[in-house]
């Protein structure tokens, strides 16, 4: 099940989204998305899996997730008997929602850090602190202005919370500095839908239509990274949520996950976790 790059209802005109939920369990698979996430559970337990990493969540839990950040919920297995559910509120806004505001102003010096934080997955426990509570909670009956208001006095108490974990590590963070630019995103659907296989430079470069070269300069001025470490990161990304199913072995991991020898897998997520995956899957299993 690779990354599902899901499209939400969001623009310009209409920038945020609020919705309560309530499922027997949640369903959706591993994806992302380009807007920004909140996802808060009033009643509900389970792991999260955010880009290289997971994190335990239960009743009053907040999460938080960046643009792009991979990332999926799920429940453990007392849900299967259909007896409990989990339910909560959705938050979405676009990720050029008050960017320059956020990035220039002091005023907004502590929300800037939150979603900067957030490229990496944030979970909070807001169990002792109702306010939040009651603002998140009532997000879906706001409209117009006052659904602006409700987000940023939001945004603002949780990034004036001394305590919130921050749960991928930090390489998941390394967003495109312009992810607004339309040739970046054409570039990134194209390697979303193919890093599990080989992917060709002459071909992606014409993706772009660029030469091979000047694409190679343009990848690593918008990202920050070369292309190579981008498609191992995704790689990596996708390793990690296979491990965390625990239906296959390692070495079908790596095949699955486009890498062809099981030493160039354990090498590659060594180098980028500090880990062997089979030190990541006894991590997650003690949790």
């Amino acid at each position: 099940m690779r990354i599902l790059k899901e499209q939400l209802c969001i623009s310009h005109h209409n920038p945020i989204r609020a919705r309560t939920y309530d499922y027997p369990k949640f369903t959706y698979p591993w994806h992302c998305h380009g807007e920004y996430e909140l996802i808060y559970v009033e009643n509900g337990s389970g792991k999260c899996l955010i880009g290289d990493s997971a994190v335990d969540y239960s009743d009053r839990s907040l999460l938080i997730f960046g643009s792009a950040l991979p990332h999926c919920m799920q429940n453990d297995s007392s849900y299967d008997s259909g007896l409990r559910r989990v339910d909560g509120v959705i938050v979405q806004f676009e990720k050029d929602f008050m960017q320059y505001s956020f990035s220039n102003y002091v005023q907004f010096a502590q929300i800037n850090s939150l979603l900067a934080e957030s490229c990496r997955g944030i979970c909070i426990d807001v169990a002792s602190h109702d306010e939040i509570r009651r603002k998140v909670l009532g997000m879906p009956n706001a409209k117009g202005f006052r659904q602006i208001i409700d987000l940023l006095e939001l945004l603002h108490m949780l990034a004036e919370l001394p305590a919130r974990t921050v749960v991928a590590s930090a390489h998941c963070g390394q967003l495109p500095s312009e992810q607004s630019d339309a040739k970046l995103e054409k570039v990134m659907s194209y390697i979303s839908h193919r890093y599990t296989k080989r992917i060709n430079l002459d071909d992606i470069a014409s993706c772009a239509a660029m030469n091979p070269s000047a694409f190679c300069r343009y990848f690593h001025e918008k990202t920050g990274k070369t292309l190579s470490r981008h498609i191992a990161d995704m790689r990596i990304g996708y390793a990690c949520r296979l491990l965390a199913d625990g239906n296959l072995s390692i070495s079908q991991i790596g095949l699955e996950c486009g890498f062809e020898s099981a030493s160039g897998f354990n090498r590659t997520f060594l180098r980028i976790t500090g880990m062997t995956p089979t030190e990541y899957r006894t991590r997650l299993l003690k949790r």
